[in-house]
């Protein structure tokens, strides 16, 4: 689906069509979690505040244990 990129008063956004809506459970006024996938896409999800929790847990784990994490890579 080709969406354009809209200049919304001060602020510039997207306007979801109603099909798009409907398939991501959404209404007005709801908020959604964009996420930048490995290929470069990024992926919309309703918005889930365990989600988020749970991904500022990981943060603080990749930011603590990188040394470990870059020689586990190697």
């Amino acid at each position: 689906m080709k969406l354009e990129v809209k200049k919304i008063g001060n602020s510039t956004g997207l306007i979801l069509p109603k099909e798009l809506l409907s398939q991501l459970n959404l209404a007005q006024g709801d908020w959604l979690y964009a996420t930048r996938m490995a290929d470069g896409s990024i992926k919309l999800a309703p918005y889930d505040p365990h989600h988020e929790e749970v991904m500022e847990i990981a943060r603080e784990v990749m930011k603590e244990y990188r040394d470990t994490f870059k020689a586990l890579a190697k």
